[in-house]
């Protein structure tokens, strides 16, 4: 059927890695955090109507694009799923966004905003320049404080948003990486696509730097887990710099620990 077929480029098209991800990343935080379960479902629906703006927007931006060199990961190219109707889902959660947003209270309803202005000037034409890092850091250095103004409306650690900001660096290396021949063949010059294969290579570093600020940075000490995570960081980087064909995955690894630190240090961030 063909509204079954829409909905399956709808869901395709929402990038549903990173939207679950990041969902239950930023969820996960704020229930370390002290946040109510009431509280955790508002922020999950709060990330995931944000999300879902992000994602059918740059779909529907980049449609002509992702059309020319024929990506079959992508539900316009494949017929599933039109971009005038992506452009539309993605204007109705933009304005359902705002107030579930400002649910959590105004402060921390303006940080997710900030969120998602961040990401749309990103899909808008920051990711062909040299500071296409930049919607990263900003955005993901302010999901920390998003979590503590809607919990107990202080804002997050320098700590936690420093870590925040790598970690946003981190992935948008991380996200470009798989797709630097596409941008390249249709004109995006991004950071990521300036540096070409040295990308890959540069992409923990970032994710590395975060994960040592989470567990060296916050009071107190810094407990077995910790001292598991920074050799295993360590060994993980000298992995890749030892073999230049290192999959892809290592950096994967070292974004997980990085955010399962992040989530066990929930506590400290109130």
């Amino acid at each position: 059927m063909r509204i079954l077929r829409t909905l399956r480029g709808l869901a395709l098209a929402c990038h549903p890695g990173p939207t679950v991800a990041v969902t239950a990343l930023v969820t996960a935080v704020a229930w370390s955090a002290g946040r109510s379960p009431a509280g955790c479902l508002l922020v999950a629906a709060t990330i995931l109507t944000g999300h879902l703006s992000i994602g059918w927007s740059n779909d529907a931006i980049d449609a002509a694009r992702d059309t020319i060199v024929n990506r079959p990961d992508k539900p316009v190219v494949r017929g599933l799923v039109s971009r005038r109707t992506l452009a539309i889902g993605a204007g109705v959660m933009l304005v359902v966004t705002v107030p579930v947003s400002l649910a959590n209270g105004f402060a921390a309803g303006s940080v997710h905003l900030l969120f998602v202005a961040c990401a749309w000037a990103y899909n808008l034409g920051l990711k062909s320049t040299v500071i296409s890092w930049l919607p990263y850091a900003v955005a993901f250095g302010a999901l920390p404080s998003f979590v503590t103004l809607g919990t107990a409306r202080v804002w997050a650690p320098w700590w936690a948003t420093a870590a925040g900001a790598l970690l946003g660096i981190g992935a948008h290396l991380a996200n470009v990486v798989p797709d630097l021949a596409d941008d390249l063949a249709t004109g995006v010059r991004g950071w990521p696509q300036r540096l070409g294969s040295s990308a890959r290579l540069l992409a923990p570093l970032p994710l590395a730097a975060a994960t040592a600020l989470l567990v060296i940075a916050p009071p107190g000490p810094i407990g077995v887990i910790g001292w598991i995570a920074l050799p295993a960081v360590a060994v993980l980087l000298l992995t890749i710099l030892l073999w230049r064909n290192a999959p892809f995955l290592i950096t994967i690894a070292i974004a997980a620990i990085s955010i399962i630190s992040l989530i066990l240090r929930g506590h400290a961030l109130i």
